[in-house]
């Protein structure tokens, strides 16, 4: 894809054009990058669009190639990427391996688990391991 910038005195929002012959999924994905500007996320659940915001999602994990939104009772299916939603949603999220991202306002505890890695458990009850890697992230936030 190429790419050009043009910087415009006065605009006062910025605004993108595209250019192509066919929609694709590199032009989709370029879109939902270009407008995810704020914590509303949609999913899919029963063929309806629902709108989420960032205090109604506890954990989103990417689970046979879906990234999956987990709310308080209910899951939902995303479209867009795990990376996508972790820009979206910061600073209240934190990534906590390759395939999850918490809400930080809902963690309930955590428990030691083999490997030197972590159990991390939800208040809706919800659980996923830590890894390695971003386990010195968590344990700063939660003052360990």
């Amino acid at each position: 894809m190429n790419v050009e910038i043009k910087i415009v005195k006065g605009l006062e929002k910025p605004y993108a054009v595209l250019y192509t012959s066919q929609l694709n999924e590199e032009i989709e994905r370029a879109v939902s990058m270009l407008e995810t500007t704020s914590d509303v996320i949609t999913a899919v659940h029963n063929n309806r669009t629902i709108v989420l915001k960032g205090d109604d999602i506890y954990l989103i994990r990417i689970e046979s190639e879906k990234t999956v939104i987990y709310c308080k009772d209910k899951s939902y299916v995303s479209k867009k990427r795990l990376c996508e939603l972790e820009k979206a949603l910061k600073p209240d999220f934190m990534k906590i391996s390759k395939t999850a991202l918490i809400n930080l306002k809902y963690i309930e505890g955590v428990e030691a688990s083999f490997g030197g890695s972590m159990l991390l458990i939800l208040k809706n009850g919800c659980k996923d391991y830590v890894s390695r890697k971003y386990l010195p992230n968590l344990k700063k936030y939660l003052g360990l």
